[in-house]
């Protein structure tokens, strides 16, 4: 079962509306690594081979051309992330107990640091991205090499997927619960 959640902006605080999406994974970022953590240290690895930030930069935003294509009817005011200099929208959906990511944004270096983002914590469950510290930005050196701008924009982006991990953490507790006393009632 694929459902989309959907972050309501309406309500006093976030709010996620999870609705059946039978045509999932293009726009979403399949993890290439194991864990977030193997894909934190593979990271970690491809920017060691250059020598300085500019060549950095270069992998990064060629990660950013290598996502998959975002849906044009997303780019709207209900999936922009707040915070960011640049325009960015992310999109997420629970399958099967894991969280898959979307994003793009209107900025070549932007996008490929929503690249990161997402090639550490889509296709994970809700648990693994909430124990996952967007403080590895930090280790790796990124926000140190980023403008103060964009430093708080990549904040913001890591800050909206842990609060729609921990929403969707939630919701998956609450449903368990739900078929637990279900499965109760029926004894």
């Amino acid at each position: 079962m694929f459902a989309m959640l959907r972050v309501d902006r309406t309500r006093h605080g976030p709010h996620i509306t999870v609705m059946p999406d039978l045509h999932a994974p293009p726009p979403y970022v399949v993890p290439e690594e194991p864990t977030a953590a193997a894909a934190i240290a593979a990271i970690g690895e491809e920017l060691e081979v250059f020598d300085d930030w500019m060549d950095r930069y270069g992998h990064i935003i060629e990660l950013g051309r290598k996502l998959p294509p975002f849906p044009g009817d997303w780019q709207n005011d209900a999936h922009r992330v707040p915070g960011c200099q640049s325009q960015v929208w992310m999109e997420a959906a629970l399958r099967d107990g894991r969280l898959f990511l979307a994003g793009a944004s209107d900025a070549a270096i932007v996008s490929g640091l929503v690249a990161l983002l997402l090639r550490v914590y889509s296709g994970r469950p809700p648990a693994e991205v909430l124990a996952t510290d967007p403080a590895f930005l930090r280790d790796l050196g990124l926000m140190e090499a980023l403008s103060t701008n964009r430093g708080n924009g990549i904040a913001a982006m890591a800050r909206r997927i842990r609060d729609v991990a921990q929403q969707a953490g939630a919701q998956q507790a609450g449903a368990a619960q739900a078929g637990a006393e279900q499965a109760g009632a029926a004894v």
